[in-house]
């Protein structure tokens, strides 16, 4: 497993190293595994060329917002597809899972429309609510719904013998239990977030208002061209939430992606 896994991670090895070289070390062939003369004089540029602080606060907030209303509304409508009996249940989630057949590209143009009308353009709103609301919540709301489904019903009867209402068996029984697949849910939602592209690129204008995908690419030298140790370094950082979020859950995630395929 370990000779495995070297293909896989030398890659992020030879960015994290190379965020420390000279430009002419990055091109060398073949490569060095370690920089010869190492350097942060590229993490300082990376703050100096532009404002990559705000750039990564703005990421980082989105995501967090965006994977918390994605959790809350996803668990609830996963549990309604699960839990609640009612007329064309079956039809409305396969019209819900319609979502993921529908590529962003496709809905992006009459979306800017309808943001461009409300007077949002070059705001984090649409980037928000979008997300939450829209196609990227319904992947979430099936593995909701498939872990919900797995729920003994002697837990809902037990609530009720206790007098508990259907929200409070939702809040107090069926959420506090769905930690697994709410694991499975942040860490998609969160990376699929923050590494949000297009959106950013058709909403967003102003450099203090760009996401770290549009940041990486504003360092280029006066002819065009690439920073390239300034570009890794500024990559390395943005790895770093996504490495923690998922070394946090990361045993949530893997028993909740387990759970998920056990009723249909």
């Amino acid at each position: 497993m370990a000779v495995l896994s070297v293909p896989f991670l030398f890659p992020t090895w030879w960015m994290a190293t190379s965020s420390m070289k000279t430009t002419s070390e990055i091109l060398r062939v073949p490569p060095t595994v370690w920089p010869a003369a190492p350097s942060l004089e590229p993490y300082v540029q990376v703050f100096a060329l532009q404002p990559f602080a705000q750039q990564y606060w703005n990421s980082l907030y989105i995501a967090a917002v965006v994977t918390i209303g994605t959790i809350l509304v996803a668990s609830l409508a996963g549990y309604a597809f699960a839990r609640i009996q009612f007329p064309g249940a079956n039809l409305l989630f396969i019209l819900v899972l319609v979502g993921l057949l529908i590529p962003t590209e496709v809905t992006i143009v009459p979306l800017f429309r309808m943001v461009n009308s409300l007077g949002l353009i070059d705001t984090h709103w649409p980037l928000v609510v979008i997300p939450i609301l829209g196609a990227p919540s319904v992947l979430a709301t099936f593995i909701m719904r498939q872990f919900f489904l797995g729920l003994p019903h002697e837990l809902e009867e037990a609530g009720r013998m206790d007098g508990l209402s259907r929200w409070g068996i939702f809040w107090r029984i069926a959420f506090p239990l769905a930690r697994p697949a709410i694991a499975a849910v942040a860490i998609f939602t969160f990376l699929k977030s923050w590494n949000m592209y297009l959106e950013p690129i058709v909403y967003l204008s102003s450099r203090e208002n760009f996401t770290l995908p549009q940041a990486l690419t504003q360092y280029v030298d006066a002819y065009g061209g690439p920073i390239w140790n300034v570009q890794l370094a500024a990559t390395t950082l943005t790895v770093i939430p996504v490495l923690v979020v998922f070394v946090v859950a990361q045993r949530h995630f893997i028993q909740g992606l387990a759970q998920t395929g056990l009723k249909g």
